[in-house]
């Protein structure tokens, strides 16, 4: 097998987030890319051994982010703060796979989300990891361009 045929995966490491099409700052994870379809049993009353399945509702995972906290990057702090007002600012946008070449290879599109959870960091005097800050967002919809 010769060198230029081989196709390997992509590394999980080299991605990046848009929101409504502004790159955000750096995350570190980002996790809950998934759908699923409840299931409906249904049996008309002459089918006495089997029930069909039908699909029901669609529904999504909520996107898990997390990231180093930086100096002045209150942004999602911010919307998130709307939501707690009562304001709820729902955005579109895109967790983008990119290749070695830092070229998009993959794009999840999800929209109408917002953030549902906003997690600060755990604080320990005697560590030295980074302050990792955590958002969840609630979307209503993913698709796999």
């Amino acid at each position: 097998m010769s060198p230029s045929s081989r196709n390997d995966p992509y590394g999980a490491y080299n991605f990046v987030v848009e929101i409504d099409g502004i790159a955000t700052a750096g995350f570190s994870e980002c996790s809950g890319l998934s759908t699923e379809v409840d299931v409906i049993e249904y049996r008309n009353g002459n089918e006495q051994t089997r029930a069909r399945k039908l699909p029901g509702l669609a529904r999504y995972a909520n996107i898990v982010l997390k990231r180093g906290i930086t100096a002045g990057a209150r942004e999602l702090w911010e919307w998130h703060k709307q939501v707690l007002d009562g304001k709820i600012d729902r955005r579109s946008g895109s967790i983008i796979l990119l290749n070695e070449a830092r070229e998009q290879v993959v794009r999840w599109n999800f929209r109408e989300a917002w953030i549902c959870k906003y997690e600060g960091p755990t604080l320990n005097a005697t560590g030295n990891e980074v302050a990792i800050e955590t958002i969840e967002l609630v979307i209503e919809g993913l698709e796999l361009e």
